[in-house]
């Protein structure tokens, strides 16, 4: 199902009410090339039985206003729409409707088909119209006149933390064997005879016993563990043998099995060999792909969540890549480079990352393209040495624009805490933000754009 933009004037209101052009949300949808983007997918939303699919701009416009409301639940969103006649109006609705314009339910549908690669292709068309330059020429590698290198290209990497509780071992097991239980209880039948014991009220009382303390010994913290574990692979025999007995689990439950047999696996590991540390650690039971990533942060030097690299070019922002397990971000850096040549018809003058990107493989390439990597020239210091300390100066100022990008993505777009609870839709939460992001900035150029205008024509009247 498509939809035309409606302009503001044509956007029906009550008697005697209008809506004003210069509000936020008018400002956003102008950022916007709707048109352009209900044609390419709207077929992402049709449906030839059942109720009438919705449009890709309410969903899509949903989704923003989730992501500036990161506080917003899924049965906040719908409700707010209701209410403001300007979401209404940036979701594409003809006019004012009291009333919801779909089930909270629908978010979750609307997550799973606006796919990262989607709103990366989506935040490509908002970029474009806001800079509004031509469409560079394809990079010939056979020419010999390669365009000289122009602008900056700023790069780095950050987490985005995951909303699960802290993943205490001990709490972790108690959450397994509790899981356990209930499978059991779902597997008997008293038909069968007298269900297996489980023990679990002396499980509880020995988790609680340890949990409650204010201050754990580390041997108390094993002992506990220990126990834990040792219910957790009884009950797992009483399973295995309902299982070998015909009996079935649905699909939720066995995959929830196998995470609380990798879980059991890791725990033993380091209990038996006195380590903190194991590959592919499990974090969470419910989000079993989430792990640790170390970031030796000042305020939490591990955290729970996504990695992702983001670039940054003419002030809007670029997700390159993102992936819940842990990598180095220096490997990814040529790609970067060649996907910015790709867009812009030449390679950049300046790449301006951290220390981490200064390998080897990356500072051959940079030398190769005559582009200057931010970062200490390796080797002996040369005679202009203070020159070339007063340019690196300018260079890790001018890298600032970075981090405040991360910053005003988790502080306002929900980058700083994704509360999405599945995979896909995880990644959708994060690529939805950096769309927002660039939403935000192409308003204020629009809004740069304006103000000179208006003063140009003041001064023509005035002339």
């Amino acid at each position: 199902m498509q939809s035309k933009q409606v302009g503001v004037t044509d956007f029906g209101m009550p008697l005697g009410l209008k809506l004003d052009p210069e509000n936020r949300w008018v400002k956003k949808a102008e950022t916007i090339p709707w048109n352009e983007v209900e044609e390419r997918y709207a077929g992402l939303f049709e449906s030839e039985t059942g109720n009438v699919a919705k449009p890709l701009r309410l969903a899509l416009g949903a989704l923003i206003i989730q992501t500036q409301y990161s506080s917003f639940s899924d049965a906040e969103v719908p409700q707010q729409i209701r209410e403001n006649p300007y979401m209404q109006y940036f979701c594409g609705l003809p006019g004012y409707v009291d009333e919801l314009p779909f089930d909270s339910s629908s978010l979750v549908h609307f997550r799973k088909r606006l796919t990262p690669e989607v709103l990366g292709e989506i935040n490509e068309m908002i970029i474009a119209k806001a800079e509004n330059k031509p469409e560079p020429p394809p990079p010939d590698d056979d020419d010999d006149g390669e365009p000289e290198n122009e602008g900056d290209l700023l790069v780095d990497a950050t987490c985005a933390p995951q909303n699960i509780r802290y993943p205490l071992d001990l709490s972790l097991l108690n959450e397994a064997r509790e899981n356990l239980e209930g499978m059991i209880d779902e597997l008997h039948d008293p038909a069968d005879g007298e269900k297996p014991r489980t023990y679990r009220r002396r499980a509880r009382k020995e988790y609680l016993s340890v949990a409650k303390k204010k201050r754990k010994t580390p041997k108390e913290i094993r002992k506990a563990i220990r126990k834990q574990l040792n219910y957790i692979k009884r009950d797992w025999g009483i399973i295995v043998n309902y299982l070998a007995n015909g009996k079935a689990l649905t699909d939720k439950h066995l995959q929830r099995l196998e995470t609380i047999e990798l879980l059991y696996e890791q725990q033993l590991f380091m209990v038996e060999n006195r380590v903190n540390r194991v590959d592919n650690r499990i974090v969470s039971l419910s989000q079993y792909w989430v792990r640790p990533i170390v970031r030796g942060k000042a305020k939490a030097k591990t955290e729970f969540g996504a990695k992702l690299d983001i670039s940054v070019s003419n002030g809007f922002t670029r997700l390159e890549h993102s992936s819940f397990d842990a990598y180095n971000e220096g490997e990814n850096l040529i790609e970067i480079v060649e996907r910015f040549r790709a867009r812009e018809g030449h390679y950049p003058e300046r790449v301006l990352a951290d220390k981490i990107y200064r390998t080897q493989e990356n500072l051959k390439y940079c030398a190769k393209n005559k582009i200057r990597l931010l970062g200490k020239p390796l080797g002996r210091p040369k005679k202009d040495a203070a020159a070339d300390k007063k340019q690196t100066r300018i260079d890790e100022i001018d890298r600032i624009e970075v981090e405040r990008k991360f910053s005003h993505a988790k502080g306002s777009f929900g980058l700083g805490l994704i509360r999405a609870r599945l995979q896909t839709t995880s990644q959708t939460a994060i690529a939805l933000s950096i769309l927002a992001l660039n939403i935000a900035h192409a308003g204020r150029i629009l809004r740069a754009l304006f103000r000179r205008w208006l003063g140009v024509r003041k001064f023509a009247v005035v002339q």
